[in-house]
């Protein structure tokens, strides 16, 4: 029944095809820009949502910078780490030279031989003392935690060597391929030996939009001063107070320094994710308002074509035309111009999504969000048309002679 209205349908669609063409290229863009942008929020939802291995939700930052000449560092961090782990219902605290996912940090380079040759592997670090593993909630799967023994004074110039050094698994692969890590030796960029020691399950460091984002390592050494950084890790649902109770006391505790800012873990990771979570918002919001106008297309495309075939509708109505057969015909009219759309709006979100791919080095496009994509539009094009094809059903058959 349906294949003896499509020759009627396309003769009418070529003789008014402006209006056609219009809806369906609207189709094709829409379409194109959907699986697109659904895909890119995918992938950055997915990015935001990457296990960090840090106990986040429970660790906050406190940072202080001394600023007298007779202020003194080591003395002054002593004291507020023994304060600060004192707290009922702190786990642990160390001091840091660098925060997990702030988007600023310490990088250096790992080599095979301490000939230092060819590129090395890269390693985000990070200062710590043997509360360092606790502080952040990291996973220790071999190995050791470091001893206070083996806490090393500050060094400004970074030149004096670590011997020892806890890495994460991909770090420890990227080193040591699958051979294991603990008791193997690497070499820093000034050749000297350094001793893994231990090797975390995951931790992400600070550069979230790095591809090495999981080459992590501890070193047991204190942070350079003047400056301090606490990273301070409370029982769960104990953190904001115990935040409060550390900003009070170490405003005070100490007028030599400065306390600078006081913030849970958690801000500095939304605040670097910031730009993936706008991207994401910003595509959502554009093809929801697209998926719109199309919709609004095709629901004006219907009701023209309506309004301007109402003797034809009456005429058919007379003839015996039942109200079924009218929705029927402007439904499939309808479906053939989404489908066009749909056929050339697939082409064209190939293209995109390998252009996007090539310039962004993302992801070729999955084929289901194409398959999804296709699904959804023609559901857009058959709601849309709906109302209007119930309209036109409602046409009386004496519109015939009264127009004629």
């Amino acid at each position: 029944m349906i294949s003896h209205d499509i020759r009627p349908i396309l003769s009418a669609l070529l003789r008014n095809r402006t209006g056609a063409v219009l809806v369906a290229l609207q189709v094709a863009i829409a379409l194109a820009v959907l699986v697109n942008a659904v895909y890119v929020v995918k992938q950055r939802v997915d990015k935001i949502g990457r296990p960090t291995g840090v106990d986040v939700e429970n660790i906050f930052v406190a940072i202080s910078a001394g600023f007298a000449t007779d202020y003194n560092h080591a003395a002054t961090t002593r004291a507020d780490l023994a304060w600060l782990r004192r707290l009922p219902g702190v786990r642990a605290a160390t001091l840091s030279s660098n925060i997990p996912l702030s988007g600023g940090g310490s990088a250096t380079t790992l080599f095979q031989t301490p000939e230092v040759k060819g590129e090395g592997t890269f390693m985000n670090y990070f200062d710590v003392d043997e509360s360092g593993v606790d502080a952040l909630g990291v996973r220790l799967v071999a190995g050791r935690n470091f001893r206070a023994d083996e806490i090393l004074p500050e060094d400004p110039t970074g030149s004096k060597p670590v011997p020892n050094i806890i890495v994460t698994k991909p770090l420890a692969k990227a080193l040591f391929g699958t051979e294991d890590a603990v008791g193997k030796v690497t070499y820093d960029a000034l050749g000297h030996p350094v001793s893994v020691i231990g090797v975390i399950e995951h931790m992400q460091g600070s550069w979230v939009d790095s591809d090495k984002l999981d080459h992590v390592g501890l070193l047991p050494r204190r942070a350079v001063g003047p400056n301090a950084t606490y990273l301070v890790r409370a029982v769960p649902g104990q953190r904001d107070a115990i935040l409060k109770l550390a900003e009070e006391h170490l405003s005070t505790s100490d007028l030599r320094r400065v306390l600078r800012i006081v913030r849970p873990l958690d801000y500095y990771r939304d605040r670097s994710y910031q730009a993936d979570r706008n991207i994401a918002i910003f595509l959502v919001t554009v093809t929801a308002l697209l998926g719109c106008v199309t919709a609004l297309g095709i629901f004006a495309l219907a009701t023209f074509n309506v309004n301007v075939r109402t003797r034809q509708i009456g005429t058919r109505r007379a003839v015996g035309a039942r109200k079924a057969d009218i929705v029927r015909y402007f439904m499939v009219e309808n479906w053939l111009v989404t489908t066009a759309g749909v056929v050339l709006g697939a082409a064209l979100a190939l293209g995109v999504g390998y252009a996007l791919s090539r310039a962004y080095e993302l992801p070729r496009l999955d084929l289901y969000y194409l398959i999804g994509g296709v699904l959804v539009l023609w559901a857009i094009g058959q709601v849309a048309a709906w109302q209007p094809s119930k309209r036109a059903a409602k046409v009386s058959p004496s519109v015939a002679t009264r127009t004629v």
